[in-house]
This record gives structure tokens, C-alpha cells and sequence, in this order.
């Protein structure tokens, strides 16, 4: 992973107060992190940075499409995502990021690289099923749906009725037991 200069915000010259900053975040972000789920990324992004003069405190409101695969046809199709992120920069020893939603920089840091931060949001926001809004409302004509829909078990209504009013007569020979006590 590389990072990209764009995302690294220096804020020594910055002063006191909130600070906003916007990006459009596009495929080739992703692809620069070595992620290749998604077909396209039009994602807008702004970021509010409030200095104070201890900390820094990061909110990243993103709203957007992102082209994915669906997860049953394999059909294209743009999921909308949107979201906040928010996190707090401190000052210590050393550089720590091992907490989510606190990164500790070295004292006498002047930049910060918020990269990460957008990644992990952006893809922690997509949902676990990608499915194509077709296939809920009905109106996706897919091949693999008509395979699907040809090759699923039928159950015709004779099968059905003589399950539920026939069992099995070892069955009942043991049900026999239970009550012989």
C-alpha cells in the first residue's frame, strides 16, 4: 500500500477551530490499496477537522455508488452507501493505531494520513449480501436466475398431502412404548 499524498492533511499551520477538506473518492483509490471488489467508485467525501490544542478530532461523512457484483446472478449494479466516521488523533511516545477510533502520532508530528480511515469506513459500510435490486422486486431478467428457478426442487401437491396425513408405522410402534408404561 502506498500512501497517497492527497490524504496526508498537515495541520501545524493550521489554527485553532474546525477545518474542512472534500474529496471524490473514485476507483483507482481502491486500486491503489490493492482492493479489487468494486467494478466503479463515485463516492463523495467531506472531512471536518476540528483542532484543539491537544488533540485532533476527524469526522468523515461520505455519500455515494459504488458498482458491484450481485452475489447471486453476478449482474453489475450500483449499491449507495453513505455514512460518518469519526475519530480522535492524540499526541504520545510513539506512533500506536491499534485502537479504531484513537490514533496516537509521535509529539512533533505536523501531518496526519487519514487514507485508512477512509478505506476501512467506505468498505465496512457495504453490506455482507450484495444483492441486485432486481431479484427483490422481481424485475431482473438473469440467466443464471432462469437456471436457478429451472433446476429448483419441485414439490407437487401430492407429495405434500400424503406426508402430512401418513407417518411412518415404525414410528408409531415406538410412540407405542411411551404410553404402554
Amino acid at each position: 500500500m502506498k500512501e497517497l499524498k492527497e490524504f496526508t492533511l498537515p495541520f501545524a499551520g493550521l489554527k485553532v477551530g474546525e477545518h474542512e477538506f472534500d474529496y471524490n473518492i473514485s476507483k483507482s483509490f481502491f486500486e491503489n490499496l490493492e482492493y479489487e471488489d468494486y467494478n466503479d467508485v463515485d463516492i463523495k467525501l467531506d472531512v471536518l477537522l476540528e483542532k484543539k490544542s491537544t488533540l485532533l478530532e476527524f469526522t468523515l461523512s461520505y455519500s455515494g455508488n459504488v458498482n458491484v457484483n450481485c452475489d447471486i446472478t453476478n449482474e453489475p449494479y450500483n449499491q449507495e452507501l453513505s455514512g460518518k466516521y469519526h475519530f480522535v488523533v492524540k499526541f504520545g511516545d510513539s506512533f500506536d493505531n491499534e485502537n479504531e477510533d484513537l490514533l496516537i502520532i509521535p509529539h512533533g508530528s505536523y501531518e496526519v494520513n487519514i487514507q485508512q480511515y477512509i478505506y476501512e469506513s467506505i468498505v465496512l459500510a457495504m453490506p455482507s449480501r450484495r444483492i441486485h435490486p432486481g431479484i427483490e422486486d422481481g424485475t431482473l431478467n438473469s440467466d443464471i436466475l432462469a437456471k436457478l428457478e429451472e433446476l429448483r426442487p419441485k414439490q407437487s401437491n401430492e407429495d405434500t398431502e400424503s406426508k402430512g396425513n401418513k407417518t411412518d408405522p415404525r414410528w408409531d410402534t415406538l410412540k407405542n412404548l411411551l404410553t404402554d408404561k
